[in-house]
């Protein structure tokens, strides 16, 4: 109920301060919690039956226009029913890019994997020079579909696209989705401290392999990017609801300052990451050097994660 009461508090704070105002406050938070102590009869929970009483209450815009009070603006309003559709798009959206992301980082794990076993010639029917370039077919296999998810999952939410600009939320919607969040953070929590241990610990697999024989360490390599894989698709799956809330709320890295900056280190990471993916390819293939070409992606991670700091610091000290 405090959520209730706090919402009646923010749409009336910018009002007149009228004893007319005060009855109408206090007659529309008597049906409220009259509609809310109904729902939690019938069995809806405590954020179900606040979304269900602000939803049918209205928004701030109903609410002006029945005190005669206009309020006009240029931007788009995004409704309830909108915000939600939005989320559920961008959920089932999000867990086929991030299917799309493993399958594309389990593509050089298989590679890898079917050059070594091609080298130790467990592929006896074919010669090893044949192994190696049959090798890259699950590559192209694995990447094709990859792709194909992503071009699908843009597709899905195509519709959404103008939340990608400015939009006006009304308080009610802002409300409800304010809840959302708060109710959301522990499984997102969770879900980082699972993805980051996870790839902690796939290091420990190298270190080792490192103990035997080389080609040990390209299994291990192999087992290390599968492992890699699975903790991005836990960060980019469960830690979608939390973007996209932000983005609708405009917190986080999602207000307006943020989201030009982030323009810009997206442009850059989308030309240093292909070409940390060519370096490694090469290595491997002409100067076959998998049992160490892995460090490229640390490294090229280490030197982006600073690019990304130094840039946001020097944009804020600018401003």
């Amino acid at each position: 109920m405090e959520t209730i009461k706090n919402y009646l508090e923010n749409i009336f704070s910018s009002l007149p301060n009228t004893s007319q105002m005060d009855k109408l406050k206090n007659d529309i938070l008597s049906n409220m919690e009259d509609k809310y102590n109904e729902l939690k009869e019938n069995g809806k929970t405590e954020n179900e039956a606040i979304g269900i009483v602000i939803s049918e209450f209205g928004n701030i815009d109903e609410l002006l226009n029945e005190l005669g009070i206009e309020k006009d603006s240029p931007l788009p309003v995004v409704t309830l029913d909108e915000a939600n559709n939005y989320l559920n798009a961008q959920k089932s959206a999000n867990r086929l890019i991030g299917i799309g992301v493993f399958l594309c980082i389990l593509a050089p794990a298989m590679l890898i994997l079917l050059h070594q076993l091609s080298e130790d010639r467990y592929f006896v029917i074919v010669s090893q020079e044949a192994g190696s370039i049959l090798s890259l077919i699950p590559l192209l296999i694995l990447i094709a579909i990859g792709v194909g998810l992503f071009i699908y999952a843009d597709m899905k939410t195509s519709k959404y696209k103008y939340i990608e600009n400015d939009f006006e939320l009304p308080t009610s919607v802002k409300i409800y989705l304010e809840e959302m969040y708060e109710a959301n953070m522990p499984k997102h929590t969770l879900s980082v401290i699972i993805g980051v241990v996870m790839c902690i610990i796939a290091p420990i697999i190298l270190f080792i392999s490192s103990a035997f024989d080389d080609r040990f360490s390209v299994y291990a390599l192999s087992l290390l990017l599968f492992i890699i894989g699975i903790a991005v698709f836990i960060f980019i799956y469960y830690g979608s609801t939390k973007d996209n809330l932000s983005k609708l709320l405009k917190i986080d890295n999602f207000d307006k300052k943020k989201s030009e900056e982030n323009k810009v280190i997206g442009a850059v990471a989308s030309i240093v990451w292909p070409i940390a993916v060519v370096i490694f390819l090469i290595s491997g293939f002409v100067y076959n050097q998998w049992y160490i070409n892995w460090i490229v992606f640390p490294v090229t991670g280490i030197l982006f994660g600073m690019f990304s700091a130094t840039y946001s610091i020097l944009k804020k000290e600018n401003k």
